[in-house]
């Protein structure tokens, strides 16, 4: 059974409420985009799309001192990252709304959006009607993140995603149609030996020459060096 909690350095994110826990890639894409954003101050705005327990919004808060909504269709993962925030040394620059990002009015345009969205369309579900809305497209599919995000972001900002490996493609081409290419493409692999099963795709208005890596997690039953020095900031016993 998952644990009720996870304790980071700075702050812990309680999760019983949730659909989806705290898991490694995630950490690693919130930390990989906390490391983008330290310059960022109390003028700038992001926007956390499916914050669920709010693990990105809280990772990103620890290393800049922007403003971040987070929005949740969940109710009960919309309160706990709610809790979660207001516990958490940087309350007063989060916040929770609990919504459906496709029709919520939030009046406002953000530098920066990040998302860990539904991961599979079509794929074999589950039968847990919550986790099955966090994993699928069910609520949420890939097109209609870029339509928000796109209506959402200003002019020169940002849109940063997790996602499985075998949609980077797709998703990337979805991307250029609607006029947002592709900066950075991080693909992640447990070790050296398996294939990329993530890709953390850092998107602009701009079109550039993207910066292309691999990232991998662990060599043998230790960390590998790239990602302690990520996680160092967060993680207790790094």
């Amino acid at each position: 059974m998952s644990n009720s909690f996870f304790r980071f350095k700075q702050f812990t994110i309680h999760q019983e409420r949730c659909a989806m826990k705290v898991c490694t890639d995630a950490c690693l894409f919130g930390a990989w985009m906390a490391g983008r954003t330290t310059r960022m101050g109390p003028d700038d705005s992001i926007l956390d799309i499916g914050t669920g327990t709010g693990l990105l919004s809280l990772m990103l808060a620890q290393q800049n001192r922007a403003r971040i909504d987070a929005v949740e269709l969940d109710e009960q993962a919309a309160e706990q990252a709610a809790e979660n925030f207001e516990a958490s040394p940087w309350r007063e620059r989060l916040q929770v709304i609990c919504g459906d990002i496709r029709t919520v009015h939030l009046g406002k345009k953000y530098e920066l959006i990040i998302s860990n969205p539904p991961f599979f369309e079509n794929d074999l579900k589950s039968s847990d009607t919550r986790r099955n809305l966090a994993l699928h497209s069910e609520a949420l599919s890939l097109e209609e993140l870029l339509t928000a995000a796109l209506t959402h972001l200003t002019d020169r900002g940002q849109l940063a995603v997790l996602l499985p490996y075998h949609r980077k493609q797709a998703f990337e081409e979805l991307a250029a149609e609607k006029g947002l290419h592709l900066e950075e493409d991080i693909s992640v692999k447990q070790t050296p030996a398996h294939p990329c099963f993530r890709a953390i795709l850092l998107f602009g208005s701009v079109k550039t020459e993207p910066v292309i890596q691999t990232l991998t997690i662990r060599e043998g039953t230790a960390y590998t060096e790239d990602f302690e020095t990520l996680l160092r900031p967060y993680y207790l016993k790094l």
